[in-house]
């Protein structure tokens, strides 16, 4: 039987003990440096996430178009594609001429449930997403459904590069 002086975590209470500690051999720095770039790349990236949502209902179309790579695509089922940021912005533009969002539209874009899985320089961030109207007064859901949303690290940080949206 093991010596609980010796044992590794023998003789620590669960108050005390750490097993999120780093494998025998790796150095602890090594393993935060890893964590705290992990956790800040997840948190740009919701961040990005929330911002569009935001600035589709209100907010500046320039702070919204630079959310998006140059090269983005934006798929939605009914919705011809919009290739590159210039034209998702316009198309975020004709909405907004149309009354359908942006400022004075009553509009709200509720994002939720979001996984993020980051490999390097991109990401992917599946999520659910409702589109409420009429939120002054009587909101009501429109519609719902699901983003498929592939990022890319750029040197501006994050960006969405693909989103493809799914209704109900």
């Amino acid at each position: 039987m093991a010596d609980a002086r010796t044992e590794p975590g023998a003789g620590r209470n669960d108050a005390t003990r750490n097993d999120n500690a780093p494998a025998e051999g790796v150095p602890a720095e090594d393993v935060r440096t890893g964590d705290v770039r992990a956790v800040r790349d997840e948190l740009e990236i919701r961040t990005v996430l929330a911002r569009i949502a935001q600035l589709s209902d209100m907010g500046d179309l320039d702070d919204y178009g630079a959310q998006f790579t140059e090269d983005a695509e934006w798929e939605m089922p009914g919705v011809p594609p919009k290739h590159g940021r210039a034209e998702i912005r316009a198309a975020g533009a004709a909405r907004r001429a149309q009354g359908a969002t942006g400022p004075g539209s009553r509009t709200r874009h509720v994002v939720g449930t979001v996984a993020v899985t980051v490999d390097g320089d991109a990401a992917v961030a599946e999520s659910y997403w409702q589109f409420y109207t009429d939120t002054a007064t009587a909101p009501r859901l429109h519609s719902m459904g699901h983003y498929r949303d592939t990022f890319r690290r750029t040197s501006q940080g994050w960006k969405l590069a693909r989103r493809q949206i799914t209704l109900g």
